[in-house]
């Protein structure tokens, strides 16, 4: 029932007359139906709430878990996202992942996370700023001969949907596309995620146009705050417990607990019968 037409019935019961045993009872029914209505009008909003801050994202891309080890519903669908070649997760009952990362700045825990890929043969994309390339040029080599993906995360991490300008959007990716090329010596991947998930449907259409494929997530988690970092039982209550077939996990490289858990966060993936595989994999399948 749509919050007015409640409304409408409550102001109905209420000026029933309270002079008569019947209108006492009318405005019991009243508090009654005013409490039950303004408790469940609060918890849709706290549901609401709750889902929001999981989804690791402030913008438009949002997730709801329904159930434990099945996919999340996303706010658009596969089929949605597939004319604009954008993707959030893989359709499969088969046990595999995709492991990315957002890449903002470097405060040291990126060689760790580098360390324990390596170790578990595991593939992932690192999704890079200006900034982090102009910082950590030796990091982004080291990704690139190590196999990984770098994926284009905006050279200036601004709110991509608000830019209506083809122009403006489009500089973004090439100018850090340019400064790859120039620090690794190779093309960048054409790969690109929407910063803080923040995306419009000109946008999907624009990133398109200029050979690039989308991607968002099926799986994240808090753990972007560097003064108020997860504690290890956080991190693997969620990040075991959502896991699931075809997922596209984001994690930020920024983060110490990501960097002190993801060697034994990769080992009890493998224990649970996951594979890991490259986006590359995921577009190609």
């Amino acid at each position: 029932m749509k919050f007015l037409q409640k409304l409408k019935i409550a102001e109905r019961i209420r000026k029933l007359s309270v002079s008569s045993e019947t209108g006492k009872k009318a405005v019991m029914v009243f508090l009654l139906f005013l409490c039950a209505f303004l408790a469940g009008h609060l918890g849709a909003m706290l549901v609401e709430h709750h889902i929001a801050v999981e989804t690791a994202a402030d913008g438009n891309w949002g997730l709801s878990f329904q159930q434990e080890g099945q996919p999340p519903v996303a706010n658009a669908t596969m089929d949605y996202l597939k004319q604009f070649d954008a993707y959030y997760a893989k359709k499969t009952p088969d046990k595999v992942l995709y492991l990315t990362f957002d890449a903002g700045y470097e405060n040291g825990n990126t060689a760790a996370i580098l360390d324990a890929l390596k170790k578990h043969n595991a593939p992932a994309t690192f999704f890079v700023v200006g900034n982090y390339i102009e910082t950590a040029p030796e990091l982004v080599k080291r990704m690139v001969e190590e196999g990984h993906i770098v994926g284009n995360h905006t050279y200036h991490h601004p709110d991509m949907s608000k830019m209506s300008s083809k122009e403006a959007f489009e500089k973004e990716l090439m100018d850090l596309e340019s400064l790859f090329e120039k620090t690794t010596g190779q093309p960048m991947k054409k790969y690109y995620r929407p910063p803080q998930g923040k995306y419009s449907e000109s946008n999907l259409q624009m990133a398109k146009d200029m050979g690039y494929k989308t991607f968002f997530w099926s799986l994240a988690y808090v753990d972007w705050y560097q003064d108020k970092q997860p504690t290890k039982e956080e991190a693997f209550k969620k990040l075991l417990g959502r896991i699931h077939p075809g997922a596209v996990v984001l994690l930020h490289s920024t983060s110490s607990t990501n960097a002190q858990i993801l060697d034994e966060l990769l080992s009890k993936w493998e224990e649970m019968g996951y594979q890991f595989k490259s986006l590359d994999q995921l577009v190609a399948e």
